[in-house]
């Protein structure tokens, strides 16, 4: 067994001279281990809301996103569609045509997206999964119907009970004059929600999903598409399908994964994560003091052993090696005590859902805190305490030298 490592643990499991060092000892292991298991049950929790939110945008987001860069519209032809429909892993190819509408219902009226897709549409996303009312309908037979999001059903006052009344929709009309008679103005058709959809705020108080059909016909549109959301494979690789899609559709249309969509919210989450990590890692330093002060005060207690080890030839940088790896010892048991426990408070809520979001009204998407453990975040988080143990070992052992030796042998 390594020398150092053998007087260490000796040192770290011994009755000490003073009572206290154990006491700061024991002090110095249970601060790493309750910092170390705060930072792993925070970041799998904060794992578990990106999780979450990802999964609720990525029911609405398209694998792969298709828009002209230059202008409003543009035709399937003008991206090759058929050949796109042939590359290995494309199942979905929705047309959609979107915009700004007015809806009016009795005496309310709410501005809102209007999307118009295709009959494809519904089997590429999951949102029939997100369904508080009603069915996701948008066609059948020659009938229209709309699927509203729930903030836009609350605004319009419009519940499904209602099968008698429609929603009157306007859009400014492209070919007619802006004047005073109204029906020149606008455009209107009338219309029936089919279901009331609840996926997240900027969906709910925004979106209205109607048939492609019905949408061209009230923005005065024939065969055009402001967008195609295409759909993949769960195998596929997106990255070598986008680039594949670049290259039929060139350099006149932007192709966005579901990243690219959201990209703001992905990099706040991500910078939100790193601002937790680097606060709670400050939390560990304070932690660390502890070390400090426990090797301080071993150092003067065990003053005749290290006088007795130098007189005997051992090196100054041995015996610096010894209070280092004792130092070190107390970072990584507490360490390890932190990650273990961490990680049990981690699969209770995961299994069992002990600590509850709010009450039980069901105003809250989930029950209890979502958590999500991930294996890197137990690296960095050892990584990290253990870099945090070896510098606060350092601050007191490099006072040991020559000078403070040949004083204790005196």
């Amino acid at each position: 067994m390594n020398f150092a490592l053998y007087i260490a643990k000796r040192y770290l499991i011994s009755k000490k001279s003073h009572n206290i060092i154990n006491i700061i000892s024991g002090i110095s292991v249970a601060g790493i281990t309750i910092g170390t298991m705060a930072l792993i049950v925070v970041l799998s929790v904060f794992n578990g809301f990106e999780s979450l939110i990802v999964s609720l945008f990525d029911a609405y987001n398209p694998d792969l996103l298709i828009t002209v860069k230059k202008g409003k519209t543009f035709r399937l032809e003008d991206i090759y569609a058929d050949s796109l429909k042939k590359i290995p892993g494309v199942i979905y190819l929705t047309e959609v045509v979107e915009d700004n509408a007015l809806m009016k219902y009795e005496s309310r009226q709410y501005i809102v997206n209007l999307k118009g897709v295709s009959e494809d549409y519904k089997y590429m996303t999951h949102l029939d999964s997100m369904l508080i009312d009603g069915s996701f309908l948008l066609k059948k037979g020659d009938l229209d119907f709309a699927v509203i999001g729930a903030g836009v059903a609350y605004h319009l006052g419009y519940y499904l009970g209602d099968r008698i009344d429609p929603i009157d929709v306007y859009v400014p009309s492209r070919t007619g004059k802006i004047g005073m008679n109204f029906d020149r103005s606008f455009n209107n058709k009338k219309i029936h929600p089919s279901g009331i959809i609840s996926l997240h705020q900027e969906f709910d108080v925004k979106y209205v999903l109607v048939p492609i059909g019905f949408a061209r016909e009230l923005f005065e549109y024939t065969d055009e598409v402001t967008a195609v959301e295409l759909g993949l494979a769960e195998e596929v690789k997106i990255p070598e399908i986008r680039k594949k899609v670049m290259n039929i559709i060139g350099e006149e249309f932007n192709v966005k994964n579901r990243f690219q969509q959201q990209e703001l919210l992905y990099k706040i989450m991500k910078s939100e994560k790193w601002a937790i990590y680097l606060i709670l890692t400050f939390i560990l330093i304070v932690a660390a003091f502890n070390v400090i002060g426990s090797l301080t005060m071993l150092i003067i207690d065990k003053k005749k052993d290290v006088a007795v080890l130098y007189s005997m030839g051992a090196s100054n940088q041995l015996i610096r090696k010894i209070f280092l790896t004792e130092g070190v010892m107390i970072s990584v048991i507490g360490a390890i005590l932190g990650l273990f426990i961490g990680g049990m408070i981690c699969l209770l809520q995961q299994n069992l859902g002990l600590i509850k979001l709010g009450d039980d009204s069901g105003a809250f998407i989930i029950e209890a805190y979502p958590v999500k453990m991930k294996l890197l975040d137990f690296l960095y988080v050892f990584i990290t305490v253990f870099m945090i143990g070896v510098a606060a070992a350092y601050y007191p052992v490099r006072r040991i030298s020559k000078k403070y030796l040949h004083q204790r042998l005196q």
